[in-house]
Parts: C-alpha cells; sequence; structure tokens
C-alpha cells in the first residue's frame, strides 16, 4: 500500500504537468502486466492511464519500448497504444501510455488484424536493425545496421544468444550444433532474399487484443527493421490466432514457400531466449530445433 501511495504521489505530479490539467481522485489500480514490470491502470476524474514501472536504472528499457510504438505508430496501420510520458524518479522508471479497453481478439478482429499486419509489413527501410539497442523480455537485443540479413541473423540473433546461454553454462551439443547451424544459415536464403521490414519483434498472441470498437490493438513491442517472417514465425509459436488471421495475411502479401522450414530458425532465438531467462527446462526444445534444422541442411 506504501508503494502505490508513493507511486501515485508520482505518476500525479508528472501527469499533471504533462496534461496541464488537475487530476483530482487518483486511483491506482495494480494490473495484470507480465513477469518483467509492475503495471497499473490509474484513473482520476480527468481520465485514464496504464503505466508499466521498474528499477530507475531500467529507464533505458522503456525508452526504447517508447520509441518502438512512436514508430509503429507512425505507419498508421494497426492501432497503438499513444505514449503519454517515460521518465523515472529517484526510485522508479516509468513509461506511461494511454488507457485502453481491451479483450481479446475474435475471427472479425484477426481478419483485420491480418491485413493490418501485412501493411505494417510493407513499411520499407534501408538496412536491416534499427538506430537504437531494446530488449526481448529483459533480454538486451542488439540492433546494429546490416546490408546482409543473414550476417545479421548469425550475430545480432542466434549468435548471441548463444553466446548468453554459454556464459550461463550451457554448452556440449548446444553450443556445437548451433556454431554449425550459424555457419550454414546461408541454405536456408536459397533464392530468397527479405528486405528491411518494420517488425513488431515480439508478436506472441498476448501482445495483441482487441478494443471496444473491435479494432486490433498492438503492444509491448521490441522492434527492428528485419524479415516480415520473424514476425508471422513468432505468432505460431506459443498460438492464440486462428487459421483466418494467415489465410487473410496470405491473401495480402503472400509468404514464401521456404517460411515452412525458416519459421524454425526464426523461432529458435526465442526459444533459446527463454532458456537465457526462465533456464534449463528450455534446453532440450532448443538442442531439438537446431537438430530439426540441421536435418534439413
Amino acid at each position: 500500500m506504501v508503494i502505490i501511495v508513493r507511486l501515485t504521489e508520482q505518476f500525479i505530479q508528472h501527469l499533471a504537468q504533462k496534461t496541464g490539467q488537475s487530476l483530482k481522485n487518483p486511483r491506482l489500480m495494480a494490473v495484470s502486466g507480465g513477469d518483467i514490470n509492475q503495471a497499473y491502470h490509474l484513473a482520476t476524474d480527468s481520465g485514464s492511464w496504464f503505466m508499466k514501472v521498474n528499477q530507475p536504472q531500467l529507464l533505458s528499457m522503456f525508452q526504447a519500448e517508447a520509441a518502438g510504438l512512436q514508430e509503429l505508430a507512425a505507419t498508421e496501420t494497426v492501432r497503438i497504444p499513444k505514449v503519454v510520458a517515460c521518465d523515472k524518479t529517484t526510485d522508479f522508471a516509468y513509461l506511461i501510455l494511454e488507457y485502453l479497453e481491451l479483450k481479446p481478439q475474435n475471427s472479425q478482429s484477426e481478419r483485420l488484424f491480418a491485413q493490418q499486419l501485412a501493411q505494417l509489413h510493407q513499411q520499407k527501410h534501408a538496412f536491416f536493425g534499427w538506430s537504437i539497442e531494446n530488449t526481448i523480455g529483459s533480454t538486451p537485443q542488439y540492433n546494429g545496421r546490416y546490408d546482409n540479413w543473414i550476417t545479421f541473423w548469425q550475430q545480432q540473433r542466434l549468435g548471441a544468444q548463444l553466446k548468453m546461454a554459454a556464459q550461463k553454462g550451457y554448452g556440449g551439443n548446444l553450443q556445437s550444433s548451433g556454431e554449425k547451424l550459424c555457419a550454414d544459415i546461408e541454405l536456408f536464403f536459397s533464392g530468397y532474399a527479405p528486405s528491411p521490414a518494420l517488425l513488431h519483434g515480439d508478436l506472441w498472441g498476448g501482445n495483441s487484443a482487441a478494443d471496444v470498437q473491435n479494432r486490433p490493438v498492438m503492444f509491448d513491442p521490441a522492434c527492428y527493421y528485419g524479415d516480415r517472417e520473424t514476425d508471422i514465425a513468432m505468432t505460431e509459436l506459443f498460438g492464440g490466432f486462428g487459421r483466418e488471421f494467415y489465410a487473410v495475411y496470405q491473401d495480402y502479401y503472400p509468404l514464401d514457400a521456404g517460411y515452412q522450414v525458416r519459421k524454425t530458425l526464426y523461432n529458435l532465438y526465442h526459444i533459446l531466449n527463454h532458456l537465457n531467462l526462465f533456464g534449463r527446462s528450455y534446453l532440450h526444445r532448443s538442442e531439438a530445433m537446431i537438430a530439426t534444422l540441421l536435418a534439413e541442411i
């Protein structure tokens, strides 16, 4: 209760400065916000906001998320929560967004989401990567500028995760087979040369929803410019999207036939990240995915 009172005072003061309004009768309610941050719904007589809170030294994580939300919003494709403020006090770093009433997607909103996501993926860029580093979960995600997608995926994605895994003590077969896979990645791109597309970057079912008008909403990004197949692959990793979603996306922006194999290559990044975040329970799956990919070579 003391923490919530302190949060309320700090946020109200900051929001009052941002909005120029007197924010009366604040009510701060904890909401589900994942494993990394504390999340709150702040309601006042003047409006409502959604907030993420963490330690002050993690401000850069929120700043990168805010930049990603703004980059996505600028495309005017999928609805994105508006960024209100991103700052820190001596006690907290925080990201404040507009508050949206959300509900699970249904077939109608998923069809529209597929169309809008296809439009988002047609936002092209001059290089792979991004202008800033961000995080995937709480893991650093490196977004160095590359002209070659294969090299980017080798070094900035799989190579980086394998190095972190080695530092956490996951050696042996994971490292030897992972190194072989990285060395042979180009074999998965015969006849296919992706263009740098704007990506959500962490597009599992929990990071999208529908608003009260049944319009799709997307949030919690880990943005960069890369192969659009990585976003579609992530939607398949943990489920949550129906067949119509994929059918509509295919109608608007057909995928290359090689996607059916490459999606395992792309989802390996996220499973390795789960290994690094949550531990050994993801080791067998990581090794099995690598073995499946090596068998394709």
